[in-house]
This record gives structure tokens, C-alpha cells and sequence, in this order.
């Protein structure tokens, strides 16, 4: 037999666009053995979803090579299933319809499909909802009704694609709970379970070992077993102690200013992708550190007084420590003396705090001087993102203008017609001789 149920060695993913090539992963190793479940967590774009696809063969990696009990995989593998966190249901069947066309595409009998469709539903806690449609239903149901048609197949390999990320809070926490009594209890036939979220206590909550991965490009940066039998009570201290374990390796450590800011486009040295952080966010999180005493806190205590996710909170925090209001170390953040006089200060104080300082930033830099360059002080959006796709690929060129377009007018460095799609810098005001 061989050691590992999955095996990804030394797998990369590289995209091309316009001439550039951009790493989604590099050197990714993983393993998952029988009876595991394994969980990846990370930043948003650090290719989890991905390596999900590459493990279970739905995307071929630009190098390396995956393995399935002990096999290279090539094409799909046929043992393994995948839940998305859209519900991706056939709005046009039945609930039980559509647990049933995972059966049929494998070419099982009517009679035998219809008896494994209507064991799953109740399985899963549908029963007497077999005729209903989607329209019908929840969204906790309908993705148990995807949950369903998964299993309908029963594969050795189940792969979770943020799951829960499209319920309501309680909708989520139930689902969470159902799907490990079926699987503690060995009630599906699946074998191992490998799941991406980027909510960290779900991750700890749920899995046996968790795969932490950073972005720039995507990769393992450190594996950690969670060391608490199921079932798990959500509020045991050992579980607390690995949550803020992973906040710890996410996060980092607050770099010098230089290396935190990074450089602008076209200029040697790494290009800093800002963080997807609203300034509200940003000042909730800063007012919240700001009557905290010592203006410390253990990051993944943040989410739950906040009321957040962990990728929320992580993104918030990476702007505060890009703008110089916060440092963070060892799982901790704090507040620097800059952050508490923005915490404090007016409206109109903020606003001047926060142009000052992301002026500071290449990529406002740069942006700034094409503005004064430009003919009439005017530039298209898309004229800014076909420059930034030089350096991203193009949904995170089209992400960092939204956040560049945020930031840039909050501070009242630039203005933006939202109907015209053009950024432009407003005359300023002569003074005036007396």
C-alpha cells in the first residue's frame, strides 16, 4: 500500500498574460493520509482554491506532479468529489433530481440512483424535502443538498471549496457540526477530507492538521496538528492556543518601512499589493486597539470582539501596519503613537493623517505623478489597469485599483467619476491677493 492517499510534490502553477507571467503557487508539497482531515488556510490569493483543483485533477500544474495512492493522476481523478461554496444546484430539479444526476453521469440504474439519492438526502437531514426546489430552501439546505449529490458518488477523496462561506453564521455552525458527526461517525464512505477556508477558527475547529500558505507567490509555509480529539468544544483553551498560533504565522512581523512599503511599478524591488481594507475597517480596528489598555491585542481574540472573519481582520491589520498605525508580533498587534493620534483625532484630521501617509506608498506615488502628467490631469480606470496588469495578474490589477480608488479619495488626493470611469486630480485653490 502506498504511504500517502494524496501526494502533490513540488507543484507550481504559473499564469500568462500579456507577455507577463505571474506564480499563483511554487513548490507546494502536500500529502493526505487515510482517515485525515486536512485543512488549507491563508491569505486571499495565496492559491488554496487552486491547489484544490490540481489535487483533484480538474487543473493540470504548470510542474510537478501529483500523486493518488501512490499513482500519478492524470485527467480527473474519479474518486474524488468537490463542494464549492456556491450551492451550484440545477434550479430546474427537485432536490432529489438533483442528487440523482451525480448517479446518472456515472450510469447508475434508475432504481439503484433513486434508493442511494433518497438514503443520502435523509443522511443528511432532508427528508421530506425530496420534491422541493432550490428556490425552496435555505441556503443551509440547499448546500446540504450539495453536500448530497458529493457523496452520492462516494468518493475516497472529499474536497471543500469555503463551504460555509456563502451561509448565515448559525446556518454555518450547524452544517459544520452535521458534516463531522457524518464523518466521525463513519457514516459517508469518503476516506480523507481536504478543505480550504480562510476562516482559522473553522480551520482548527474542523481539521486534524492544518496547512498555513502565504501569497507571492502562493505557498506552504508551515503545517501545524491540532491536538484535540472530536468531538471539539469551539471554546477549548487548546484549540485557542493553535488559533493564535496560525494568527501568529499569517500575520508575521512588522518589517521596516522600506521593505513594508515595497516599490512602484516598473522600479526594481518587489511591488507591494495593497491590502483589500475599507478605511472604515481600518479606523474601527484602530479605535477598538485605541481603548484597549496598552493598545495591545492577541489578533484572533480581534475577530470574535469585532464580530469578523480572520481574513477581514488580517487584511485590516496588514493596512494599518502598510500606514504605519499598528506593529505586529508574535500574534500580537499594537498600536504605535501615530495610530492612536488617528484613533483620536476629527474627521478632517483623519483625512489629512491618511493623505500624508499614503503618499508615502510607491504605488500612490506612481499613480500621482501619471495624474500630473497626464493631459488635463485625467486618466481612464482602465487605462491604470492595463499598467497594473504589468505587474498583477488582471483580477488583482482590477482589485487594487477598487482599493487605490478608496484610499486615494478618502484622502481627497484624487478625485473619480463613477459614471465616466475616469481619476482626476481637481484644481486647488489659488490664493487669493489682498
Amino acid at each position: 500500500m502506498p504511504d500517502h492517499l494524496l501526494e502533490l510534490r513540488h507543484v507550481s502553477q504559473v499564469y500568462r498574460a500579456g507577455g507577463q507571467q505571474f506564480p499563483a503557487l511554487q513548490d507546494v508539497n502536500l500529502t493526505l493520509d487515510d482517515g485525515e482531515f486536512a485543512v488549507l488556510v491563508g491569505p486571499s490569493g495565496c492559491g488554496k482554491s487552486t491547489l484544490l483543483r490540481i489535487a483533484t485533477g480538474l487543473q493540470v500544474p504548470t510542474s510537478g506532479q501529483v500523486l493518488y495512492r501512490g499513482q500519478p493522476l492524470h485527467g480527473v481523478n474519479p474518486r474524488a468529489t468537490i463542494v464549492f461554496q456556491t450551492f451550484a444546484l440545477f434550479p430546474w430539479l427537485t432536490v432529489l433530481r438533483n442528487v440523482e444526476v451525480a448517479l446518472e453521469a456515472r450510469g447508475v440504474p434508475p432504481e439503484e440512483r433513486r434508493r442511494r439519492a433518497e438514503e443520502l438526502i435523509d443522511r443528511v437531514g432532508l427528508d421530506g424535502f425530496e420534491g422541493a426546489y432550490p428556490r425552496e430552501l435555505s441556503g443551509g439546505m440547499r448546500q446540504k443538498v450539495g453536500f448530497a449529490r458529493a457523496m452520492a458518488v462516494e468518493p475516497e477523496l472529499l474536497c471543500l471549496d469555503e463551504p460555509f462561506s456563502a451561509l448565515d453564521v448559525l446556518s454555518a455552525r450547524a452544517l459544520r457540526g452535521e458534516l463531522l458527526e457524518l464523518w466521525t461517525g463513519g457514516k459517508i464512505p469518503t476516506r480523507a477530507i481536504l478543505m480550504v477556508t480562510h476562516n482559522i477558527e473553522e480551520a482548527v475547529f474542523m481539521g486534524d492538521r492544518i496547512v498555513v500558505m502565504d501569497k507571492n507567490p502562493g505557498r506552504v509555509v508551515a503545517e501545524r496538528r491540532v491536538p484535540v480529539p472530536q468531538p471539539r468544544a469551539m471554546k477549548d483553551p487548546r484549540l485557542s492556543a493553535v488559533v493564535d498560533e496560525v494568527y501568529g504565522i499569517l500575520a508575521g512581523t512588522t518589517q521596516p518601512e522600506p521593505v513594508e512599503l515595497g516599490s512602484a511599478p516598473g522600479e526594481p524591488g518587489r511591488l507591494r499589493a495593497l491590502p483589500d481594507a475599507a478605511v472604515g475597517s481600518l479606523a474601527g480596528l484602530l479605535e477598538h486597539l485605541a481603548a484597549t489598555p496598552g493598545g495591545r491585542h492577541d489578533l484572533y481574540r480581534l475577530a470574535e470582539d469585532l464580530g469578523v472573519d480572520s481574513d477581514h481582520i488580517l487584511r485590516t491589520v496588514e493596512a494599518a501596519e502598510l500606514l504605519g498605525f499598528a506593529t505586529v508580533a508574535e500574534g500580537d498587534v499594537a498600536l504605535t503613537p501615530l495610530g492612536e493620534t488617528f484613533a483620536e483625532a476629527g474627521i478632517l484630521a483623519r483625512k489629512e493623517i491618511f493623505a500624508t501617509r499614503i503618499r508615502r506608498i510607491p504605488l500612490f506615488r506612481w499613480l500621482l505623478e501619471l495624474l500630473e502628467a497626464a493631459e488635463g490631469k485625467r486618466l481612464r480606470d482602465e487605462v491604470v489597469v492595463r499598467a497594473l496588469a504589468l505587474e498583477f495578474p488582471a483580477p488583482v490589477a482590477e482589485r487594487q485599483l477598487r482599493v487605490v480608488i478608496d484610499w486615494g479619495r478618502y484622502a481627497e488626493l484624487f478625485a473619480y467619476g463613477e459614471d465616466t470611469g475616469v481619476l482626476f486630480l481637481e484644481p486647488t485653490e489659488a490664493p487669493t491677493s489682498r
